[in-house]
């Protein structure tokens, strides 16, 4: 008879928000799959739990997956965790559940802290409806087209960014989304736990000052109704070429462009190249 696979979410950061069914959990599986071990054996030791560990994470998951649901075909019981927050959210467990579940695995869950909808309710902005976009590329051109996708989105974003990426992205933000409502969530039920509620511009120039420090979850204002394009693809694309004509470079004007009537730049950039500017 197969064992079971549970999804146990830990702590994001204060070990006090374990719930006891997770510390009961993980105390009854035959072993536990964990993203990092040497952060999984911190919780266990703090709950005073000697538990076989396994790792599981994005760079060995295509072998240690299958290793993992064999002994669970087998008849034992594994608890996945990851370092903070629930597993499978943004995580290589996702594919571990897909693939317990085309084996007929029964995957059960143990709720835990999330650091997604906790800042999202940190933020005091519009939570009737969101988004979450987790980790933007660190290619430049992925992080523009991901960021240019969501443009005219309504519903409030949410965002995990690591503190040395974080002034780059306010700036990618700034110049695609416009300036908007963000809240900058850091360290969240940390000892250094800090909200704050300001715009784009604002936190650009603050970061400019201040070196970020900690993991932060920005959530983002979505785009009102002034924020629609104003003009179509063909008028942004007329308006480019007046301000080529006047010595402007392709991608400058495109840019520019793109500010001045709310058409994706990416959209006026391709138009122009597919009628030949250069």
């Amino acid at each position: 008879m197969s064992g079971k696979l549970y999804l146990v979410g830990t702590p994001i950061g204060n070990l006090g928000d374990l719930s006891p069914r997770a510390a009961e959990v993980l105390s009854g599986a035959d072993f536990i799959a964990a993203e990092d071990t040497r952060v999984t054996m911190k919780l266990l030791s703090h709950l005073g739990i000697k538990k076989e560990l396994v790792s599981y994470y994005e760079h060995n998951r295509a072998e240690s997956g299958p290793r993992i649901l064999s002994r669970i075909e087998a008849g034992e019981t594994c608890a996945l965790v990851t370092d903070a927050g629930m597993p499978a959210i943004s995580d290589p467990g996702e594919d571990l559940v897909r693939e317990a579940r085309s084996r007929g695995i029964e995957v059960l869950a143990v709720p835990g802290p999330t650091a997604v909808t906790t800042a999202l309710a940190l933020s005091g902005l519009p939570t009737g409806r969101f988004t979450f976009e987790g980790f933007l590329s660190v290619n430049r051109k992925s992080r523009f087209e991901h960021l240019d996708s969501l443009r005219s989105e309504r519903r409030t974003m949410v965002f995990y960014e690591a503190p040395h990426k974080l002034l780059r992205t306010l700036e990618d933000m700034l110049e695609v989304l416009g300036d908007r409502p963000i809240a900058l969530c850091r360290e969240i039920t940390k000892l250094h736990e800090e909200t704050e509620l300001t715009t784009i511009q604002k936190a650009l120039e603050h970061y400019r000052e201040t070196a970020p420090r900690g993991e932060y979850v920005l959530v983002v204002g979505g785009a009102g109704e002034e924020e629609a394009p104003a003009a179509t693809l063909p008028e942004a694309v007329k308006l480019a070429r007046e301000l080529m004509e006047s010595g402007m470079s392709l991608r400058d004007a495109s840019k520019r462009a793109s500010q001045r009537t709310g058409v994706s730049k990416n959209a006026i950039y391709d138009a122009l190249l597919l009628s030949g500017e250069d």
